[in-house]
């Protein structure tokens, strides 16, 4: 009996410190998405904030936490159960921001990009100089069906009442033909992508190449790195456009690690990642790590310098691309989260897309070298699905075997943007497509891309 109640105590104990440790490790992670999220859905997508609480923070253990919005300095504070405070800072044309490891004055006293708009005259021209949609589609799209398609998708409801996708759009041979945007949502409303971001980077990175200011097949300009005796002065800017890094990084948002404590507890999530140690040798493994972006993105502001960061980034990009409705986030330090926070309209994501569509081709000017986007979908050798190039996704590369590739449905020369819960920039080159489709739930792409291709004669 003794035994028993002995053996129940230590269970008990366990327990007790098995809590205490989850509430310790993990709440300021929950308070800290509470807070960004609702921060960046209220102030910068402009979003009802019940809505968010009911879709993008309804599911556990998100729901174990609270919000609190004050619109007089435009923040969000987040919390546990009264526990591990957090807040998320609202600054306009940065976006929002997580208060950490510097003070909130520090921060919001970095300077910050005075955005453009577009203009009526832009406005009402076609896309993608303008908005509208072609005025001419090609006779082999089968509009009645494509439309009356995206029309049932945006209006798809599952069983909790929600609209799991809330825009889908799609280009054809570099013309907007058709868009429908779920309920509550419009051409107008920005949408983040999450790791959709990461290949915003790359093409960042890609416009430091055209320039001569970087090299993807030289060392990475990391100070933490510099040390010749460091076995991390050989990982080269391609290995991190590959994540091949070898880094010691776990991409897991289920726990603790190093993504989640990068992202909701870092002020530089750059320095946090490039001061882990090497798990392997550079080159030998493909491991997908949100912490090898922002270690590009970290390069990339570097490179161009603080005085040149912003207007870099919308001068030399965004705005070269017609992408005037997005906005890129950045840490506590002032660097952008070139992992993962980016929000933008549909049809700007779609913008950015048809950059690569048209091999880094805009208005007539070459971006790109001649070969970044043919390396940017080139297979990796430690890659044994052959489905990764320079932070974009491939779909196998597989052409005789439909079978073996990514998206059986979908050409072998598809690639594509993606980020967590079903957001998606598809380029298919071979049937002249961009494809757009956000949302907050995951969902079936094959099934999608299926139905999609098949109003394509």
């Amino acid at each position: 009996m003794k035994l028993v109640k002995k053996i129940s105590w230590l269970l008990l104990l366990a327990v007790l410190v098995y809590g205490i440790r989850y509430a310790w490790v993990s709440f300021p992670i929950i308070s800290g998405y509470t807070a960004k999220n609702m921060c960046s859905c209220v102030f910068l997508a402009q979003r009802n904030s019940a809505s968010v609480a009911a879709e993008e923070l309804g599911s556990f253990p998100l729901k174990l936490g609270s919000y609190s919005i004050n619109y007089t300095d435009s923040s969000v504070t987040g919390k546990v159960w009264g526990f591990a405070k957090r807040k998320a800072i609202y600054r306009a044309g940065l976006g929002c921001t997580l208060v950490n490891e510097l003070p909130e004055s520090e921060i919001r006293n970095q300077p910050a990009p005075v955005l453009k708009s577009m203009t009526d005259s832009l406005t009402n021209k076609e896309w993608p100089a303008g908005n509208k949609i072609a005025s001419f589609i090609p006779p082999n799209v089968d509009v009645a069906k494509l439309n009356k398609l995206l029309q049932q998708e945006v209006n798809k409801i599952n069983e909790k009442h929600q609209q799991e996708t809330r825009a889908l759009l799609l280009v054809y041979n570099g013309q907007l033909i058709a868009e429908k945007y779920a309920v509550g949502f419009s051409a107008q409303s920005k949408m983040l992508g999450w790791s959709m971001a990461k290949s915003v980077t790359a093409a960042l990175v890609g416009l430091l190449v055209k320039d001569g200011k970087l090299d993807v097949n030289a060392n990475a300009p990391v100070a933490e790195w510099a040390n010749v005796k460091d076995d991390r002065q050989n990982i080269t800017l391609k290995n991190l456009l590959q994540q091949t890094s070898g880094l010691n990084f776990e991409e897991n948002y289920s726990k603790h690690s190093e993504a989640t404590q990068m992202l909701f507890n870092k002020a530089d999530m750059g320095a946090y990642t490039a001061g882990r140690k090497l798990r392997e040798k550079p080159g030998t493994r493909f491991y997908y790590s949100s912490g090898n972006s922002n270690i590009l993105s970290r390069i990339v502001r570097q490179t161009v310098g603080d005085k040149n960061y912003h207007s870099f980034l919308y001068d030399s990009l965004f705005y070269k691309l017609g992408m005037y409705h997005t906005v890129m986030e950045p840490d506590a330090s002032g660097t952008m989260v070139g992992s993962s926070y980016m929000y933008a309209t549909a049809q700007d994501w779609a913008r950015f897309g048809l950059l690569y569509y048209n091999n880094g081709m805009v208005n007539g000017e070459k971006v790109f070298t001649d070969d970044w986007v043919a390396q940017s979908v080139a297979p990796i050798n430690a890659d044994s699905l052959q489905q990764y190039g320079f932070q974009f996704w491939l779909n196998g590369k597989d052409a005789n075997n439909p079978e073996r590739r990514r998206f059986p449905a979908a050409p072998a020369d598809m690639f594509f943007a993606d980020g967590y819960a079903g957001q998606n920039v598809f380029i298919i080159p071979s049937k002249k497509l961009v494809i757009v489709r956000l949302g907050f739930k995951n969902y079936n792409e094959n099934d999608l891309l299926a139905k999609l291709l098949a109003c394509i004669k």
